[in-house]
C-alpha cells in the first residue's frame, strides 16, 4: 500500500472520530492503512524497527556470552550465561512499569517512545565498544530506553480503535507482523556480523536498526493525530507526579548502593547467583505488591474490578507462556549451536539464523490468523481470550514434546536435522499468534483508562517473570538429560493449557454479567 500523501495526512480531522483513551481521539472510519487507521502504518514500521534493534542483539548474547575469549566472547559457561540472559530479558520487561507510569503521569506516550529510542540506540552502540564494562552498561541502556518504548506504542495501537471496533485484534495482529518482520531480519545481518566477523559489529547493526525506527517515528509522526499526548488530569497532578518520579529513583539508587556497599566489605559476595537471587525477591515482592494494590483500591467500578480478575488470569498465562517461549535465545539456541547440522551447500549456517524462523513463521501466519479472528468475530462465534491463551500454551507445550525427540537423537553426540528447530518453531508461532497479541489486545480493552498505560505494563511484567524463570530454567540445560530437560517443559506448558480450557467457563459468565465481551459462544 502506498503511504497516505500530505493532503490525507492532515486530513484525519474529516474521519468520523470518537473518544478514546486519555490522550487522543479515535478516526473509527479511518482504513487508509490495509483497512485500518493511517497511525498503525507509522507505529508498524517503528515497532519493526526496534524489534530490529532488540532481536539482533538477543540472537547474538548467549552467543557471545559462552564464546571462547579467543574468539572475541566472553567465555562464560552455559549456566551463566543463561541466568545474565535471564535476568537482562526480565528487566527489560520489568521496568515496562515505571515506563507506563511516566507515559501516564509525566511524558504521555508519544514522547516516551521517542526518549526510549534514543535510550535504546546509545544501548547498542555502547555494546559495540569492547569490554566488560561497555558490555553491561550497553545492556543497562537498552533495558532502560526499552521501558520507555514498549509499552507505550503498545497503548498507541490500542487507542486507534475504539473498545468496540472488532478490527482491533486484527489491527493488533498487524502491528504484530510488523515486530516480527524486524525480528526477522536481524538475526540474518546482526547474527552474520556478529558470529563471522566481529562480535561488536553485530550489536552496532542493532544500533542502526533502532536510529532507522526513531527517524521513521518522527517524519510519520503526523499520522498519529492527538493521539499519545498527556491526558489533561495527568497534566494537572505532574508536579506531585514529578516528586514521586525523584523518590523513586533515589530509592532505587539506594538499594543498588548498598547492595554494592556490602558487597565492597566482603559481607556479601555479589555474582550471578546473589544477583538472581536477590532479583527473585525484589520481583516476587513487586509483583505480590502491585496486585495488592490494584485489588484492593476502593476507588475500582464493580466492572473495573472484575477486569482486574481477567487481567489478573491473563497475567499468569504469560508467565508460564514467555517461560517456554523464551528458550529461543537460550537452550535452543545453545541446541541449534552444538546438536544441530547447520552445513548447507558447504558453507556452516550461523547458529543465530535460526532466531529467524519464528518471525518468517509469523508474518507469513499472521495474516491468515488475523482473518480468521476477523471471520470468527462477525459471526460470534470467536473464541474467548482464555481459550486462545490454553491454545496457545498447548502450541508451546507440543514444540517441547518435539525436543524431547531431537534431544534424544542427539544423545549419542550425533548432530540432529535442522528440521527438528524448524518443527519446533513452527508450533511455537502457531502459539504465539494464539495468545501474544490477543493478550496485548485484551489488556488495552480491559486496563481502566486512567491506568492504560500501567496496566500494560502489568501484561509486560508477566513477560518479565516468564522471561527470568526462563532463564532460570534454561541454566539446568547443561547439567539434565536432554529429554528430561524439555519433557519438563512441555508438561508445565500444556497443564497451563489445561488451567486456562477450564477456567475459561466460570470467566466468561463473569464478564457476561458486566457486560464485558470476550468474545465466543459457549467459552
Amino acid at each position: 500500500m502506498k503511504g497516505p500523501d500530505s493532503e490525507a495526512a492532515s486530513d484525519l480531522a474529516a474521519h468520523e472520530i470518537a473518544p478514546g483513551h486519555a490522550g487522543g481521539a479515535l478516526a473509527v472510519n479511518d482504513t487508509r492503512f490495509f483497512g485500518h487507521p493511517v497511525g498503525l502504518g507509522n507505529l508498524f514500521f517503528t515497532e519493526m524497527f526496534e524489534r530490529f534493534s532488540y532481536y539482533g542483539m538477543r540472537a547474538l548474547l548467549v552467543l557471545f556470552m559462552t564464546a571462547e575469549t579467543a574468539n572475541g566472547g566472553l567465555g562464560y559457561d552455559v549456566a551463566k550465561s543463561a541466568l545474565i540472559y535471564g535476568l537482562y530479558t526480565s528487566l527489560v520487561y520489568l521496568v515496562n512499569l515505571p515506563g507506563g507510569w511516566i507515559a501516564d503521569r509525566l511524558l504521555g506516550q508519544r514522547k516516551s517512545v521517542l526518549v526510549g529510542g534514543i535510550i535504546i540506540s546509545l544501548g547498542h552502540f555502547t555494546m559495540a565498544v569492547p569490554g566488560i564494562a561497555a558490555f553491561y552498561a550497553g545492556l543497562g541502556l537498552i533495558v532502560i530506553g526499552t521501558g520507555l518504548l514498549k509499552p507505550n506504542i503498545s497503548v498507541m495501537v490500542g487507542q486507534l480503535y475504539s473498545e468496540k471496533d472488532a478490527r482491533r485484534d486484527a489491527g493488533f495482529t498487524i502491528f504484530y507482523m510488523g515486530i516480527n518482520i524486524g525480528a526477522f531480519a536481524a538475526p540474518l545481518i546482526c547474527g552474520y556480523l556478529g558470529e563471522n566477523i566481529n562480535w561488536h559489529l553485530g550489536f552496532a547493526a542493532a544500533g542502526v536498526g533502532m536510529v532507522i525506527g526513531m527517524i521513521v517515528y518522527v517524519v510519520m509522526g503526523r499520522n498519529l493525530g492527538e493521539i499519545g499526548h498527556l491526558a489533561p488530569d495527568a497534566q494537572a497532578e505532574k508536579p506531585a507526579s514529578t516528586r514521586l518520579f525523584g523518590i523513586g529513583i533515589a530509592a532505587t539508587l539506594a538499594l543498588l548502593g548498598g547492595i554494592y556497599a556490602l558487597s565492597a566489605m566482603g559481607l556479601y559476595a555479589l555474582n550471578e547467583t546473589t544477583i538472581t537471587r536477590i532479583y527473585s525477591v525484589i520481583l516476587v515482592a513487586i509483583v505480590v505488591g502491585l496486585f495488592g494494590w490494584l485489588f484492593t483500591r476502593k476507588y475500582w467500578t464493580d466492572l473495573e474490578r472484575k477486569r482486574l480478575y481477567l487481567i489478573g488470569l491473563l497475567f499468569f498465562g504469560a508467565v508460564m507462556f514467555f517461560l517456554a517461549f523464551e528458550q529461543a535465545g537460550s537452550s535452543l539456541n545453545i541446541f541449534a549451536n552444538e546438536n544441530t547440522e547447520r552445513g548447507f551447500l558447504g558453507l556452516e549456517i550461523p547458529a543465530s539464523f535460526f532466531q529467524s524462523i519464528n518471525a518468517l513463521f509469523i508474518f507469513t501466519i499472521a495474516p491468515l490468523v488475523a482473518g480468521i479472528w476477523l471471520w470468527l468475530g462477525r459471526r460470534n462465534q470467536d473464541p474467548s481470550s482464555p481459550v486462545k491463551f490454553g491454545i496457545g500454551l498447548v502450541f508451546v507445550g507440543l514444540g517441547f514434546v518435539v525436543m524431547i525427540g531431537a534431544s534424544a537423537a542427539s544423545a549419542s553426540g550425533a548432530l540432529v536435522s535442522p528440521m527438528w528447530l524448524v518443527l519446533t518453531y513452527l508450533l511455537h508461532t502457531l502459539g504465539e499468534l494464539t495468545l501474544s497479541p490477543v493478550g496485548l489486545s485484551a489488556m488495552t480493552k480491559l486496563a481502566p483508562a486512567r491506568v492504560s498505560s500501567l496496566m500494560m505494563g502489568v501484561w509486560f511484567l508477566g513477560s518479565s517473570v516468564g522471561n527470568f524463570l526462563a532463564g532460570f530454567v534454561a541454566s539446568f540445560s547443561g547439567s539434565l538429560e536432554g529429554p528430561s530437560f524439555f519433557g519438563f517443559i512441555a508438561a508445565i506448558s500444556i497443564l497451563s493449557g489445561l488451567v486456562f480450557f477450564f477456567a475459561a467457563g466460570p470467566f466468561k459468565r463473569m464478564m457476561e454479567k458486566a457486560e464485558i465481551s470476550m468474545g465466543g459462544r459457549g467459552h
